[in-house]
């Protein structure tokens, strides 16, 4: 499991195929799930890991099809399974350990609820391709005691608009053949990418820190 894990995190998609063949998209739907699903595992690649999805189905390897659909329950089941754990279990989380250290960090959840005071009920859509905050956002919104059917129409459109988005601009740019050949660099642009709003956003409180 461990080694599996070590392959995700790296996209590692030939040793996937090589490992799991056909079993690849059980693997993919997983991720997608926990990542969006478990409070506790934001670090999961999303973004970079629907891109390289995207890339290897135009390559022939995967059915383009299957991945939208399959990615799409993915991720509106995962963020109905943390809306549900924020309504019932609520801030308990934060008081869970992993030896001896905080299971989740709290921070993540103050930053999601600046995103949703920023951004109103959109936020569950805009989210969606943020990291971190996307794992927080339903979590935020079950905690908050969002109505469930403003929060899964929301969530639908904003699953559809990222796996979609995100896994057809793999399948297109896939014809490029430096994209091909470096699909590492690729990828650390769209984590980049991703993490920008963060970075602005952290920026921008410690300068208006400073200038108070």
């Amino acid at each position: 499991m461990i080694e599996l894990f070590k392959h995700i995190l790296h996209l590692d998609f030939d040793w996937l195929f090589a490992n799991y063949g056909t079993f690849v998209y059980t693997v993919l739907f997983l991720v997608i799930f926990i990542e969006t699903g478990l409070v506790a595992m934001p670090f999961l690649p999303g973004d970079s890991l629907l891109f390289t999805a995207g890339l290897f189905a135009r390559t022939g390897h995967l059915n383009l099809s299957y991945l939208l659909i399959l990615l799409f329950i993915a991720a509106v089941l995962g963020d109905n399974c943390n809306y549900w754990i924020g309504r019932k279990i609520g801030l308990k989380v934060f008081t869970l350990k992993f030896r001896g250290k905080p299971l989740v960090k709290k921070e993540y959840l103050d930053k999601t609820h600046e995103f949703y005071e920023k951004h109103g009920t959109k936020a569950i859509i805009m989210a969606r391709f943020v990291p971190f905050v996307r794992t927080f956002a339903p979590f935020a919104a079950g905690v908050g005691e969002m109505t469930y059917r403003k929060f899964l129409s929301f969530d639908i459109l904003g699953g559809a608009l990222w796996i979609g988005s995100l896994t057809i601009a793999g399948y297109l740019l896939g014809e490029v053949e430096f994209i091909r050949k470096h699909i590492d660099l690729v990828c650390l642009g769209i984590i980049l990418l991703s993490v920008l709003p963060i970075i602005f956003s952290a920026l921008k409180a410690r300068m208006g820190k400073k200038s108070a």
